[in-house]
């Protein structure tokens, strides 16, 4: 060996030692900042402990499986736990895929943006500039919705019309065509409730401009510049991969697996049918850190669209379920002065979290199999890994130790949508003021057991009043919260939907 290259090699093991010996030190480091309760921002990512965590927190709330995926100094953490399927036993790994529901809304609303970047789409213009034969029981709403209005959820569209229109390309079409018959919860601008049915309606859009159906224009225009192989919407493509199976149970019992693998139409495709794994979840929150583009330098959407998803639109009356205000797509929020973004996901039998810091480079995707304790899981996780990862402590939410004294008699009667009743009546004992039970109603009549959550009074002001709602003492507490239109319209704001009194 020349001396040149004796010196090389010397020098490259004195490297490769002293980056073991500060691997080592920082790993000692974070042992003894966890027992003395410090958080730590250093960028490392301890795999051996958050695995550890991930493993105790499924096991505490019998969650049978979940993929954790965190973007953090540059690099996408992936882990996993537990089991796809209980009925068969095969174990979760990193490439499962698991339905992500409601998050697939963000993912439409970034082809949306992307139409608007291409100059084919104003989304000022009423939908019926795109749509001439767009119609809804209300025909002056039709007539002047916008799509801007259906991405920040102001359109007052009745949020949860479900219409099976079979496995066609034109599913899509014949859904819209039937949103002829669906009402309104709220006028159009009047107050933020979220809509499902919106996003179906800006799924057609897209296929009317693009000429694509809508799963097509997500594989070409989005999927395939970021390099997501494992993101799909249909089920022969499901089937490539390990798949999750979906469970149902209450918070600390053991779920049983859903009868069906998916039980949503094709038709549900632009609000919630996508497939991905969760290091997929977090490629696609990256190109919103990375201002619009991929990995290897390709624009996917413009600096303008990523931060006019990121522009807080309007405000949210429940400040706490998915953020204080609405984007175009995106629930925002800020976590001590830092702003952030994500959407919450849910189909039969499996939950999905996405919670994404820009300015800190950090994204935490949650992807779960089921079990009714999975919010807690995700709320330990984000809380946890924020704290680490970008040194800002997440809110918690819940009623104060000594929650104010309200009156309660304005909030009692019926609140009525389409298919849903909720009846708040005031509670004689126990825990809480007020119950609230929600079932199903005309069509819906008979397919839930009707649920009930006592609501808990936090804060009192002359606009809104808020509770903090939970079934029982294992559940994670939501936020419930009463207000009223200009008009004097009472509404409550319940998972992020506005129902209006009506008795």
């Amino acid at each position: 060996m020349s001396k040149d290259m004796y010196r090389e090699f010397s020098d490259n093991v004195d490297r490769e030692v002293a980056k073991l010996v500060e691997r080592t030190n920082r790993d000692a480091a974070r042992v003894v900042d966890r027992a003395l309760g410090r958080t730590r921002t250093d960028g490392a990512f301890d795999a051996v402990h958050w695995q550890r965590r991930l493993d105790d927190l499924l096991t505490t709330h019998r969650i049978p499986g979940a993929a954790l995926a965190v973007l953090a100094d540059g690099e996408i953490h992936e882990l996993a736990s537990g089991i796809l399927h209980t009925g068969t036993g095969v174990d979760t790994t990193t490439d499962s895929v698991f339905q992500i529901g409601s998050v697939s809304k963000g993912y439409t609303a970034a082809l949306v943006l992307s139409l608007a970047d291409a100059g084919k789409l104003d989304l000022d213009q009423p939908v019926a500039t795109v749509l001439p034969d767009f119609a809804l029981a209300d025909a002056e709403a039709a007539r002047t919705i916008t799509p801007r209005q259906l991405l920040n959820h102001t359109s007052g569209i009745e949020g949860d019309y479900v219409n099976d229109t079979g496995r066609g390309d034109d599913c899509l079409a014949r859904y819209v065509d039937g949103t002829r018959d669906v009402g309104l919860t709220n006028p159009p601008g009047a107050t933020m409730s979220y809509s499902s049915t919106a996003y179906n309606v800006l799924g057609r859009i897209v296929e009317v401009i693009t000429g694509r159906t809508w799963d097509e224009a997500l594989k070409e225009l989005i999927c395939d510049p970021l390099g997501l192989r494992q993101t799909m919407t249909l089920p022969e493509e499901v089937l490539r991969f390990r798949t999750a199976m979906g469970h149902m149970g209450e918070p600390g019992e053991d779920p049983t697996p859903t009868p069906l693998w998916n039980m949503l139409p094709r038709s549900a495709g632009p609000y919630g049918g996508i497939s991905a794994t969760a290091a997929d979840v977090v490629r696609f929150a990256r190109m919103f850190i990375d201002g619009g583009t991929a990995p290897d330098g390709t624009r996917v959407l413009s600096a303008a669209a990523v931060e006019a998803m990121l522009t807080r639109e309007v405000e949210m009356p429940d400040q706490w379920f998915l953020g204080a205000h609405w984007g175009l797509g995106w629930g925002l929020f800020e976590w001590g002065g830092v702003r952030g973004f994500g959407h919450d996901g849910s189909t039969f039998g499996q939950l999905s979290y996405l919670r994404a810091l820009p300015e800190k480079g950090l994204a935490i995707a949650l992807l779960t199999n089921g079990g009714g304790a999975a919010p807690k899981v995700h709320e330990a996780l984000c809380r946890e890994l924020s704290a680490e990862f970008a040194g800002v402590a997440m809110p918690v939410f819940g009623p104060p130790d000594n929650p104010p004294a309200v009156d309660t008699e304005p909030f009692t009667g019926r609140y009525e949508r389409e298919g849903f009743l909720m009846t708040i009546t005031a509670r004689a004992e126990g825990e809480g003021v007020l119950d609230l039970r929600y079932e199903g109603v005309e069509g819906l009549a008979g397919t839930f057991d009707p649920l009930v959550w006592h609501l808990t009074p936090v804060s009192d002001t002359p606009t809104k009043t808020v509770f903090a709602g939970r079934r029982n003492d294992k559940d994670a507490w939501i936020p419930v919260v009463f207000y009223a239109l200009p008009d004097g319209t009472r509404y409550v704001h319940f998972g992020v939907r506005a129902t209006a009194r009506t008795t």
